[in-house]
């Protein structure tokens, strides 16, 4: 006689926000999982569905909202979590029907409300592995490409910014625990580790970069050890992952870093979140304005390791901002040639200090100077990618497509100067017998403003 096991219960999931968010929502997954949770795709199908929220701006604000009322409209059962979550009696004055509202990265917390909103049919017949928070469990990304948080929060008190309020102060994971969850991934299939946190410089500054064993030796919490510890990964068949550091500050020790991307360690590319150039906006920031050494700073880095790639973002029309500082700004990038930007029009978060700043700009005048410094961006990246017609470039392969008419099948991927999502592409041609998660050799034929074009040299 058979014996018709139940059904475990189903979770759904909506991610919104950055990708540290995107790393709580695979951690609180993953826990689920291992308590016998199964994952539903869509919301017909689920018992309770968690919206992990971003509530940084107040679009993002809008935008979370917008997903809860959905979630609701089309399931009914919705448990709210992530950076959103410190506004729980404003979410409950307008969808008194949630089952629960958590905060940022409070994973017992989400769990728990999961348990009472669904309680799990745990089983001996099922087959869990449990996992620790700290594992590579549930993943929201494509298996060749996985994000690695090293740290929550952040020590900065940036007056446009509310992190420190939402995710509060910087705390350090431990650098084994790190390392065996990136090790794990490079195992499991992993081809690119996207390092991430709030100040990823600053990783180990509050545990006063303490040390631990990791295999037969010793290492630092501090991100200079990390990155050449993930640079000395290999999976079984003897293959090293790119490694992609994220939202790193310049503070001195930086520096240290850009030789072992000339060694090859890591990927040569940094992701710094400059803001601005001019020193009194630097300054209304509260951000250091050390403008000039940075630019010496970059310099040097080139000379060091000359295919490095430089990606920013910046904020324009932030309060005060004059003409002045805006052609600073825009003089500063013609000296410093990033390679990547992204611009954002200045935009009040509730609780920032800078909201309460004087001579704010006005909105048209934003969306002019916004104009201006994409169009400037813009014409830099066309000339540096121009520059790259003709040369061979390794290229990791994100997407296979179909063969058309003629037999011949293309693909997308991306160069060591391009993260997921954010950066640009390289799109081939003959690209047949390629799969996804492949790192392979292209010669780039052409170029726009933003992306490249290319074959793959057959071996």
């Amino acid at each position: 006689m058979a014996i018709e096991l139940p059904s475990p219960p189903k979770v759904g999931m909506v991610s919104l926000g950055c990708p540290k968010a995107l790393v709580d929502s695979e951690r609180i997954l993953t826990r689920l999982r291992a308590d016998g949770y199964d994952m539903s795709p869509d919301y017909s199908g689920a018992d309770v569905v968690l919206v992990n929220t971003c509530g940084f701006l107040d679009s993002a604000k809008e935008e979370s909202l917008a997903a809860i009322g959905e979630a609701i409209a089309e399931n009914g059962r919705v448990i709210v979590t992530g950076c959103m979550g410190n506004e729980a009696e404003a979410i409950r004055a307008k969808f008194p029907q949630v089952l629960a509202v958590t905060g940022a990265h409070q994973y017992e917390a989400v769990v728990e409300a999961v348990h009472e909103a669904a309680p799990p049919e745990l089983s001996p017949y099922l087959d869990l592995i449990p996992q620790a928070y700290d594992d590579a469990g549930v993943k929201l990304t494509p298996r060749h490409y996985g994000y690695l948080k090293i740290s929550e929060g952040c020590n900065h008190a940036c007056s446009f910014c509310i992190i420190p309020s939402l995710r509060g102060k910087l705390a350090s994971r431990r650098i084994d625990a790190v390392l065996r969850e990136a090790e794990k991934l490079v195992q499991a299939g992993t081809r690119e580790l996207l390092v991430i946190s709030q100040d990823t410089s600053a990783y180990g500054v509050d545990v006063r970069h303490e040390e631990r064993m990791w295999k037969d030796h010793a290492v630092r919490t501090h991100m200079t050890d990390l990155a050449r510890e993930l640079g000395g990964l290999k999976d079984g068949q003897g293959r090293k992952p790119w490694v992609r550091l994220h939202y790193v500050y310049p503070y001195p020790h930086v520096d240290n870093v850009i030789p072992l991307m000339a060694e090859g360690l890591i990927t040569p590319y940094l992701d710094i979140p400059f803001q601005h150039a001019a020193p009194s906006v630097l300054k209304a920031m509260k951000r250091p304005a050390n403008e000039a050494k940075v630019l010496d700073r970059i310099h040097k880095w080139r000379e060091i390791c000359p295919d490095i790639a430089i990606r920013s973002s910046f904020v324009v029309g932030f309060p005060g901002e004059t003409e002045a500082d805006f052609q600073y700004l825009l003089d500063w990038l013609d000296e410093a040639q990033l390679d990547r930007v992204g611009a954002f029009r200045f935009e009040p978060v509730e609780g920032a200090s800078a909201n309460h700043l004087p001579d704010p700009v006005p909105e048209e005048v934003k969306e002019e100077r916004y104009q201006r410094i994409m169009e400037k961006t813009a014409a830099i990246s066309a000339a540096k990618l121009a520059a790259k017609v003709g040369r061979v470039l390794p290229v990791i392969i994100d997407e296979v497509g179909e063969a058309d008419e003629d037999g011949d099948v293309g693909a997308t991927g991306r160069s060591q100067a391009d993260a997921p999502e954010i950066d640009g592409n390289v799109f081939l041609r003959d690209a047949g017998g390629l799969q996804v998660g492949d790192i392979v050799e292209v010669l780039v034929e052409d170029a726009d403003e933003h992306d490249l074009y290319g074959a793959v040299l057959q071996s």
